[in-house]
């Protein structure tokens, strides 16, 4: 046997079936994977550097919804159960309400429900520390539930006495002292509404009956029915403006809440004498866009009076001008 052969058999005796390997020696990529199957070397590395290793990318999740409205899953849900209670029952029974109920009368119950709100009226021009119109409030609420048959007719808005109705809550005080709106929801028989006014409306529902000095207006035998029929007026009134603005919308529920959000933000800036609300409204999304990209907010309202199928023009209250403005006071109706 030859030097070399008897050489290796030497070390074997020496070392054992282990085995060793030379210090030139570079294991191959198998063996590294065996030994550290966590790393992956980057494949065609030719420049004798250390080895490169990639970390497996950590999955992001997004959650897709508009500015303003983290629960929008649920409330797109919701506003699916209001739209079939109102296909199949709220709206036929508010057209119905419309075409049976002579208007006189429709516009005296109207008024009266409006005329139990200008207290909370009243109340919350002093919180805001607008004694002026606090003083009006109550000079119309006093001519109105007096010479105005307890408010069936709404005399302090003529021409000659210039005092119509305003809107005003609790929620729009918390707004005027800077309380974010909070999330947007939508609830059925309720409709859009907000954190801030949801706290702000369920103030003014308990401090109407305070204010009224108890029953009747604390009684079931009031509440339900008042309710009932603010709601059915209030849906025949918007009937109209609710067709026209789902006429041409892509997303109806997206529409109805940029109409919602930037509405109540404009009355809010009305309170601090702002001229154009649009500059401090919040950003609303395009139905259309991603959700989370910014986009500008739209220079007109999405929501126009229409031609009314009654008289071919704008509805108009008994006194000859447009119907009022819904008070955050007032029954919430179904937004649809």
């Amino acid at each position: 046997m030859d030097e070399p052969g008897r050489a290796a058999k030497q070390m074997q005796r020496v070392f054992g079936d282990s085995g060793i390997a030379s210090q030139d020696a570079a294991p191959t990529d198998g063996e590294k994977a065996e030994s550290d199957p966590s790393e992956r070397q980057v494949s065609g590395d030719t420049t004798g550097n250390k080895p490169i290793f990639l970390a497996t990318p950590t999955a992001t999740v997004r959650h897709h919804h508009a500015q303003g409205d983290p629960f929008e899953g649920f409330n797109r849900k919701m506003f699916a159960v209001q739209d079939g209670l109102d296909r199949a029952l709220i709206r036929p029974v508010a057209l119905g309400y419309r075409h049976v109920v002579p208007k006189p009368i429709r516009g005296g119950l109207r008024h009266f429900l409006s005329n139990l709100t200008e207290p909370i009226v009243f109340l919350n021009y002093l919180f805001q520390l607008k004694p002026g119109k606090a003083a009006e409030t109550m000079v119309r609420f006093t001519i109105n539930s007096t010479i105005g048959v307890a408010g069936a007719l709404d005399v302090a808005k003529l021409p000659s006495i210039g005092l119509p109705h305003r809107p005003n809550g609790f929620g729009n005080t918390l707004g005027f002292y800077g309380v974010k709106p909070g999330p947007y929801l939508f609830i059925p028989l309720v409709g859009p509404t907000d954190l801030r006014d949801l706290v702000g409306g369920q103030a003014d529902n308990l401090t109407i009956p305070v204010l009224a000095a108890g029953k009747p207006f604390n009684q079931p035998a009031y509440l339900i029915p008042s309710a009932v029929i603010g709601g059915l007026d209030q849906r025949e009134q918007n009937d109209d403006d609710l067709r026209a603005l789902y006429a041409g919308a892509v997303d109806r529920y997206a529409s109805l809440r940029s109409v919602f959000l930037q509405d109540r933000q404009g009355e809010i800036d009305a309170l601090h004498h702002r001229a154009d609300h649009q500059a401090t409204a919040p950003l609303l999304d395009e139905p259309l866009d991603d959700p989370e990209r910014k986009v500008d907010v739209r220079p007109e309202a999405e929501a126009k009076a229409v031609p009314s199928p009654e008289n071919g023009s704008m509805s108009m209250d008994d006194a000859g001008k447009p119907d009022e403005q819904r008070s955050p006071t007032e029954p919430t109706p179904a937004m649809f």
